[in-house]
This record gives structure tokens, C-alpha cells and sequence, in this order.
């Protein structure tokens, strides 16, 4: 088990292209929306994951990650998640020292772009970069896990 620590912002511009370093082509979809534990199967290029995530507390929750065999990942996607399937291209940006994750979402919300940093505890300072605008860390709004889900 590690610690996932990371704030997550909106997206002002498309500055963050520029400066990064590769572009994923991400499909993942929930197969547990629980709060106490959410559970999600991704396809990350040719790579795929399962992922338990526990309750947030703050900008911190558990978390465990695992490799799974491809066809088990779009079997899952296909048959199994609860609510609907998440597309997105995920930027790696480095900057001032950290690496900053950004993504932008064809699907369920096309045209939404967030970008997450992941800190080693919850008092790290870090540079914000300019194309960095409003903190969304801790709204549910922004959960992947609730994209597309009627509220």
C-alpha cells in the first residue's frame, strides 16, 4: 500500500503543451464508487491497471495499484463499470521540480482540463505554473470517479 498525497487545479490555457514531456491516451471506468473504497480498471496506452483507492482524508488516502493482463482491463471496462467510461489524454508537464499530470477529458465532460501534482506530505510547498488556475483539491465535482455520474 502507498499514500496517494496530490492537489488537483483547473486549467487556464494550453501552455502546459509546450513544456511536456509525453501524452497518454487513457480509458478507465469504476467498477466501485464508494467512498471507503473506489475501485477502477484502466487502459493506459498498452498498459493496464486496477487500482483500490480509500477514503480521502484531506489531500491524502490510501492507495494500491496493480497490473492486470489487457484483455481482463477491457473485458472489465466492457461488463463491469458502474456509470460511464472515462477518456481522456493525460500530459506529463515537469515543472520547477515536480511533475504535474494533466488531463484533458473527451469523455463524459469533453473540454474539461485539470491538472494534479502528487506531494511526499501534505505541507509541501510547491511552484504553481502559469497555465495553473483555480483550486478544485477536495470538490467532489472534480473526482474522476464522478465525472459524468448524475449528481
Amino acid at each position: 500500500m502507498s499514500k496517494e498525497i496530490e492537489r488537483k487545479f483547473l486549467v487556464v490555457n494550453q501552455s502546459y503543451k509546450s513544456i511536456a514531456t509525453s501524452c497518454d491516451h487513457i480509458v478507465q471506468g469504476y467498477l466501485s464508487r464508494n467512498v471507503d473504497a473506489t475501485v477502477r480498471v484502466r487502459l493506459r496506452n498498452d498498459k493496464s491497471f486496477l487500482t483500490v483507492k480509500g477514503r480521502n482524508h484531506g489531500i491524502e488516502r490510501d492507495e494500491w495499484e496493480y497490473a492486470i493482463p489487457l484483455d481482463d482491463a477491457r473485458s472489465m471496462l466492457q461488463r463491469l463499470v458502474d456509470g460511464p467510461v472515462i477518456d481522456k489524454q493525460r500530459y506529463i508537464v515537469p515543472y520547477s521540480g515536480k511533475v504535474w499530470e494533466v488531463d484533458e477529458f473527451s469523455s463524459p465532460d469533453a473540454g474539461l482540463v485539470v491538472a494534479e501534482v502528487e506531494l511526499s506530505s501534505v505541507d509541501e510547498e510547491f511552484d504553481i505554473p502559469p497555465f495553473i488556475g483555480e483550486e478544485v483539491t477536495g470538490d467532489p465535482r472534480y473526482y474522476n470517479s464522478m465525472l459524468g455520474v448524475k449528481k
